[in-house]
């Protein structure tokens, strides 16, 4: 108990010693815990909408108002026929397509059962099952409505004939299958563990038994020495791409819909990204223990909490949102469940390229500045 004593006392004046890591243990974890309770919210409203209306009447405008009027979906365009669908669902723009089919309102006037089919992305298993759940109450609580005004003015029993008839379909991932959805996810948060925190405690290693000074008196270059060092891991992430998509596809079943190149070519911008933050902290820190504790806690968990990997971003907070944007994890896991489960390609996932890569471009060189004023 007493040498216990000792080593618990050790560890206080250790830490008290060390500046920059008692910020991480209470700041980061702080941090986490107020993203966490803002963010960490699954019910989904205001889901986007697309409306594919062939039958322009009243009828159906009535319909429409009851989903808008819900407060659970938001109208986001209209399109005059089902094969516009896709494109909506397949750049994100719309999550539900609500489509009302040509004879709707006169099926209705005539008392038979018209039909509505509701096209949902399944490529997020939990908005997809929560939007098809409220669109099923929507659309029954209009059939039950429209058959008691018939009822009451025929002054007859209630009928089957006249309720409507809603035909679900969903898209890219059709059983709903949750792990379709997280998988993809879990690739990119092992290649943000192997390239963020590797090459930040590989640095700091050199620092601590003193062959990065020694190399420093060397005529390389400080670039070269950047490149040098960043190299290998970059290589390491890109094997352990394929090592991980292989698992995914082969082992847990989830389809790769896409270019398993294009996937690997817009895996660099974030390597880049990842990297220059882990080289960023290294240049920060003294110790690989600090290295660790400040790459899972400052960086790593509230890029997971914030990207969109666990949490809708539309269900955070609007300030929150818009922190959001520079957080380069919240770019790749679009791309890699678009290419994954919806089949996308660079026409469709380019926005998210563009910005990723201006992200990676400027923590490198924001990061190469600050290891290069450390060697100097």
């Amino acid at each position: 108990m007493r040498v216990l004593l000792h080593v618990v006392v050790k560890e206080f004046i250790q830490l008290r010693r060390d500046k920059k890591m008692i910020p991480a243990l209470v700041i980061g974890p702080i941090m986490q815990l107020l993203a966490l309770g803002y963010a960490a919210n699954m019910d989904v409203k205001e889901i986007p909408l697309l409306l594919v209306d062939q039958d322009r009447t009243r009828a159906s405008r009535a319909l429409l108002d009851r989903f808008e009027g819900s407060g659970y979906f938001r109208l986001a365009g209209t399109e005059d026929g089902a094969g516009a669908v896709e494109p909506w669902l397949v750049g994100g723009k719309a999550q539900v397509a609500l489509v009302i089919g040509a004879g709707y309102g006169e099926a209705v006037a005539a008392g038979r059962a018209p039909k509505v089919q509701v096209i949902a992305d399944g490529s997020d298993a939990n908005s997809a099952v929560v939007g098809l759940g409220y669109a099923s109450r929507i659309v029954a609580a209009a059939g039950a409505e429209m058959a008691a005004g018939r009822r009451e003015a025929a002054g007859i029993a209630p009928v089957a004939a006249g309720a409507i008839e809603m035909v679900p379909r969903v898209w890219y991932n059709p059983d709903l299958t949750t792990r379709w959805f997280y998988i993809p996810a879990i690739l990119a948060m092992t290649l943000m563990l192997i390239t963020m925190i590797l090459p930040s405690v590989a640095v700091v290693r050199e620092k601590e038994i003193g062959t990065l000074e020694q190399l420093s008196v060397t005529p390389v270059r400080p670039w070269q020495m950047i490149l040098g060092k960043l190299f290998p891991f970059a290589a390491i992430g890109m094997l352990d791409l394929v090592l991980v998509s292989a698992l995914v596809v082969f082992l847990f079943r989830v389809p790769l819909r896409g270019s398993f190149l294009l996937l690997a070519l817009l895996t660099v911008p974030f390597l880049m990204t990842t990297l220059g933050l882990g080289l960023f902290v290294s240049a920060l820190v003294r110790t690989q223990q600090q290295a660790m504790m400040t790459s899972a806690f400052v960086f790593m968990m509230p890029m997971i909490l914030l990207s969109g990997l666990i949490f809708p971003i539309e269900n955070m907070p609007a300030a929150i949102q818009y922190g959001t944007v520079v957080i380069p994890l919240r770019y790749y896991n679009l791309i890699v469940r678009g290419i994954f489960l919806k089949g996308s390609g660079i026409g469709v996932l380019w926005p998210e390229v563009a910005i990723l890569a201006g992200i990676g471009v400027l923590v490198l060189a924001m990061a190469s500045m600050r290891f290069r004023k450390n060697l100097d």
